[in-house]
């Protein structure tokens, strides 16, 4: 292994017992290991908190003792649901990262986000012999003295003893532990005030949210919300829900929640300096769109990319395939004014299309051979393949999929059903990758930033209840069983199926069939605007929502009409994928130069210019084998194979490893890292596998060198090769004068020097 040089290298309700199960005498105390004093105090404790208890069902503690009168001197008001769960959820008590993680905190668990009001009381004030609560003395209760920070306290201070959050509790502890009335109305809806602003850098606006009552009343709730900024790069906001701009341009979401509503606030971030937008050119919708949002952020954007550019950039997004130098060549030469959109045909039927786009889906869809065996893992990977080639309309594919039913030879699309078996996990996996709506944490607790419960995931789960396989002469064959009702595992209520907020399923219709249905139809709020946003995500480096498939209120697209436009497209066109794909291609935006202006050079959010993108582990090690001239033979599959056409996500190869390719056990975007990082440079820089093939005795480089003599030819046949373009005079200079200092002995050797400077460049490595 030899070093290179390189002049141009870069490098997240059961019921309630009386709060005294306790030791009925101090002689079990002691034999606990406590003093005779410890001992008296617990038991007049005991007693108290016994005196206490009695009060407190007495004054509606338990939700079956609803038409219970509050005992006289409590205040009503002071209601656990109402007043005390909202406090442990504004500080975080019932959170993940606290008590409301699956095994608790220290001995105390809360359910997640107050989820559980009823096992909560009960957590609260009974378990734990009631050593959480002195009714008493209030303020010698664990609750107050560790929330305050006057006992150690692993969560730090949580709430301000001479604050009005302390004597809410610590009256409420007072008041005897009161339920509250049953009957007192609750929170149905919340809203943010204001609801949309345009700020400026550095401005500060204070937030208000308003819950709406059932009874019709509204109640200002700010100072128990939970606020959340999606992008703090542009805004941040603080628990009292003061919103701070910063110094970058853009859209920012701010989202409030109050007892599982949510509702958003969102701010336009204009640059402080304002702009002269000049008249640009259109070619479609987007363009339109897109100008318009730029227009008021004072942002002009870049100019259209250098030819060569485009080409190599509009390669590797369609097909995952560097251009060749003779194709560099013929469109630089090519003046027609049509020649880019001649080009972006081409590019839509080639075989390396569907062979890319395969492997995407491939991805999403888990095309897994651990979970399927090799010959059904196979097939499933062709269903998807032919479904690409044939440009099947995305909402047909979509149904062949969820609704699929029969033999496996006839239904491929059906093996997604023996690599996800649960019926929760199949609702939740097709949700996120049809519809871009994750409900996987509903199946616990109310989702903490959209509107879905566990009423929505379980009539989710209830299509896919009897979906099994039953063996026969011609193989496997995908059926749906009579099952049992789904329950609801906290009230025992019996959840209908249905889909996301749709109404049940009818008595008798195949489920899966009536989901399907539902899930493709014109007017489903999510289906076209998730594909439209994964399909302009991949092209442009950033989807419209971030992530792509975390569809929700609380995380709005940053150009709602634009995904508003691009859905539409989707419908009029039939659910046609190369259709969409063609009109974004189109577009000047995407066109757009990723060199910087004065105005955008610090907006990664608008596309005023185009991103510079990481391409996957696939398509970066293809391009590496394709300069090089050299194949790589993977094991299990024939000589010749692309990466970018392997099936079996579990083939062993280190680059692709490294450089993130996804082991498909979960439907994430996020399984494919796409982040650069120290080992991916160290790895180009020192691979004895990627020096193999540079220096390769049969590869391009030592071809190149023994056809081409003139050194300025030979430069600009490996710029073309490498970069798709070529060289400026300073790069060829450069280049020039190494290959002249080598001398007619090292000429080989100083080729591939170039070679490999040009390999490790970020203008490789990247798509820009």
């Amino acid at each position: 292994m030899r070093s290179r040089t390189n002049a141009w290298q870069s490098a997240s309700a059961a019921s309630l017992r009386r709060p005294c199960d306790w030791p009925q005498s101090p002689g079990n105390n002691r034999a606990r290991g406590h003093s005779v004093g410890q001992a008296t105090r617990l038991l007049v404790t005991c007693c108290c908190l016994w005196v206490a208890g009695w009060s407190t069902s007495k004054a509606g503690a338990a939700p079956e003792e609803a038409n219970t009168v509050a005992a006289a001197g409590t205040d009503a008001t002071l209601g656990f649901e109402n007043e005390i769960v909202p406090i442990l959820t504004r500080f975080g008590c019932n959170t993940s990262g606290c008590h409301g993680k699956a095994e608790g905190q220290n001995g105390f668990k809360l359910s997640v986000f107050g989820f559980d009001p009823v096992g909560d009381y009960q957590a609260l004030t009974q378990e734990g012999r009631g050593r959480r609560i002195q009714t008493v003395i209030p303020e010698q209760s664990l609750l107050l003295t560790k929330a305050a920070g006057l006992v150690p306290h692993g969560g730090g201070v949580r709430i301000d003893r001479q604050g009005e959050f302390y004597r809410t509790l610590r009256d409420w502890i007072a008041a005897g532990l009161p339920w509250g009335d049953p009957q007192a109305p609750k929170a149905v809806a919340i809203r943010v005030e204001p609801r949309e602003e345009s700020l400026h850098s550095g401005q500060v606006r204070p937030l208000k949210v308003v819950a709406t009552l059932s009874d019709g009343s509204e109640r200002d709730v700010t100072r128990l919300s939970r606020f959340q900024s999606n992008n703090e790069a542009l805004a941040t906001v603080d628990e009292a829900g003061v919103v701070k701009v910063g110094d970058l341009p853009g859209d920012v979401a701010i989202m409030a929640s109050y007892m599982g509503l949510v509702d958003v606030f969102r701010a336009l971030l204009p640059r402080a300096e304002s702009a002269e937008f000049p008249e640009l050119p259109a070619a479609n919708v987007i363009d339109r769109l897109v100008h318009a949002k730029l227009r008021k952020l004072q942002i002009v954007p870049s100019g259209p990319a250098e030819p060569a550019d485009l080409l190599r950039r509009v390669s590797l997004d369609l097909t995952g395939t560097l251009p060749t130098p003779d194709e560099v060549r013929d469109y630089l030469a090519d003046e027609r004014p049509d020649r880019y959109a001649r080009l972006l045909e081409t590019l839509l039927q080639r075989p390396e299309f569907v062979d890319f786009w395969t492997q995407k889906w491939g991805d999403i869809l888990r095309v897994d051979r651990q979970a399927l065996g090799h010959r059904q893992a196979y097939e499933y990977h062709r269903f998807l393949r032919q479904q690409v080639a044939a440009n099947t309309p995305l909402d047909r594919f979509c149904r062949s999929i969820v609704a699929a039913r029969g033999p496996l030879a006839e239904q491929p699309g059906g093996s997604f059903f023996k690599v996800v078996t649960a019926p929760g996990s199949m609702a939740s996996t097709l949700s996120q990758v049809f519809l871009g709506v994750r409900i996987e944490c509903a199946q616990c607790h109310h989702h903490p930033y959209d509107r879905w419960g566990q009423d929505d995931y379980l009539g989710m789960q209830a299509l896919f209840t009897g979906v099994s396989f039953k063996s026969t002469e011609a193989g496997d064959s995908l059926q749906t069983q009579a099952a049992g009702p789904v329950v609801h595992p906290r009230t025992g209520a019996v959840i209908p199926p249905h889909p996301l907020g749709g109404e049940p399923v009818a008595e008798g219709r195949e489920r899966r069939e009536a989901l399907a249905e539902w899930m493709t139809a014109p007017d489903n709020p999510w289906f076209a605007r998730n594909l439209a946003n994964r399909l302009w995500a991949h092209l442009l480096g950033r989807g419209l929502v971030e992530p792509v498939d975390d569809q929700r209120l609380t995380n709005p697209p940053t150009n709602p009409e634009l995904l508003d436009a691009l859905a539409e497209h989707l419908v009029q066109s039939g659910f046609d994928a190369r259709a969409l794909i063609r009109l974004i291609c189109l577009s000047e935006t995407y066109r757009r130069s990723s060199t910087p202006n004065e105005t955008n050079q610090r907006d990664g959010q608008n596309y005023s210019r185009f991103l510079w993108k990481r391409p996957s582990a696939e398509v970066l090690f293809d391009a590496v084998c394709q300069v090089t001239g050299v194949e790589e033979k993977f094991a299990g599959v024939p000589a010749g194979v692309r990466a970018i056409e392997l099936w079996d996500s579990q083939v062993a190869h280190d680059f692709l490893k490294l450089f993130g390719r996804p082991t498909r056990l979960t439907a994430c975007e996020c399984e494919r890292t796409v982040e650069p990082s120290v080992g991916q440079v160290l790895h180009v820089l020192n691979s004895p596998a990627i020096e193999q093939k540079v220096s390769h005795a049969g590869g391009r480089i030592a071809r190149l060198t023994r056809e081409i003599s003139d050194d300025a030819r030979l430069i600009d046949e490996l710029f073309l090769t490498f970069l798709g373009r070529h060289p400026q005079s300073g790069e060829l200079e450069a280049a020039r004068e190494h290959l002249r200092t080598a001398g007619p002995t090292g000429r080989q050797r100083a080729t591939e020097d170039l070679a490999w400077s040009l390999l490790n460049t970020l203008e490789f490595q990247f798509i820009h």
